[in-house]
């Protein structure tokens, strides 16, 4: 007879359909790891606030944490307890601001069982199609909140991180429940990604949306989603205020920051020497030229293609708008 108390997940019933047409995206935000101006737990946060949302599966606490380790806040009103947090650490339907499906994954990162952990959601992720995962990071780094926030990524999927910058070097890092599930699905040959922000070392241990609106910037292009971010704009734009007012009125602060603008600049050119194609801080994805062509070519052969005999006298690919001369061939055109 099964233990239930051994359970790892229990599934939400009626289960959410997940089945869009290029697969799911999962996005999994785990709280407690690598996360500098709380970037990956706002950033989940965020998602759940502003976005429709349904619970698939919660994950049984008693298994994976480590409640000294993490202690939840207990409220106290006139002599009695009246209230105490909820960790939850749970798999959720979300619908982007178009509609389109995609999962998270969110709540604090487990301290214990991670390789039982790591099979349950790769269990999850094949029950709900997910085509691709990207997990969220977000380290301290020696870097100035005066340039472009910098995302690193990396993972088995080229043709989300290619684009991004990337560490090309070998590090030693300490793990993490993400890190794990990131290392047992690539050598499953599954696509998944990792982005990383890197936030000024200054301001790690406070709220830093900047952070969190790169994190979900990424998350945007790399699943194909459309997420509401407005609010994080504006939120950015208050905390870059603050802090240009506190170097202002710092001389050693501004002669720390310039020191680190240096650095970055210098990382950053030499970066760019080394890697002509990649999208780097601060720029905007440029149009594939190639993909322009085509999509020309195709309009090219929609105005130069016949008009059907059985579409009488006002056929639609008539462009000159008189009515009377054909749209122009291809000898017709100035060459």
């Amino acid at each position: 007879m099964q233990d239930n108390s051994r359970r790892m997940y229990e599934l939400e019933y009626p289960a959410p359909e997940m089945k869009p047409k290029n697969g799911t995206t999962l996005v999994v935000a785990l709280q407690g790891y690598a996360d500098a101006g709380q970037a990956v737990d706002s950033s989940a946060s965020h998602l759940l606030s502003s976005l429709e949302n349904s619970p698939v599966a919660a994950f049984n606490n008693d298994e994976l944490i480590d409640y000294r380790s993490r202690r939840p806040a207990v409220r106290i009103s006139n002599h009695e307890v009246v209230g105490m947090d909820e960790l939850t650490l749970g798999l959720y339907a979300m619908r982007d601001s178009a509609g389109n499906p995609f999962l998270l994954l969110a709540g604090p990162e487990p301290d214990m069982r991670w390789n039982a952990f790591t099979d349950a959601v790769i269990d999850l992720s094949e029950r709900f199609n997910v085509s691709r995962t990207i997990c969220l990071y977000s380290a301290p780094m020696t870097v100035p909140h005066t340039r472009p926030l910098l995302v690193t990524a990396h993972g088995t999927a080229d043709e989300i991180t290619r684009r991004h910058f990337r560490v090309n070097s070998n590090m030693t890092l300490p793990g993490s429940a993400s890190l794990q599930l990131e290392y047992v699905l690539g050598s499953k040959g599954r696509s998944v990604a990792g982005f990383t922000a890197h936030v000024p070392h200054y301001i790690a241990a406070s709220n830093y949306p900047e952070a969190t609106l790169k994190l979900l910037r990424a998350v945007e292009t790399a699943g194909s989603l459309s997420l509401p971010l407005g609010s994080l704009e504006q939120d950015s734009a208050k905390m870059m205020t603050l802090l240009r007012e506190q170097v202002d009125d710092s001389g050693e602060i501004a002669a720390m920051v310039q020191s680190l603008e240096q650095s970055y600049d210098e990382e950053i050119e030499s970066y760019r020497e080394d890697n002509p194609e990649a999208l780097l801080p601060g720029a905007t994805e440029a149009t594939d030229a190639d993909a322009l062509a085509e999509e020309f070519e195709r309009f090219l052969a929609s105005v130069d293609k016949p008009a059907d005999p059985r579409d009488g006298e006002d056929d639609s690919s008539d462009i000159s708008g008189d009515g009377e001369d054909p749209a122009p061939g291809p000898d017709d055109r100035d060459s």
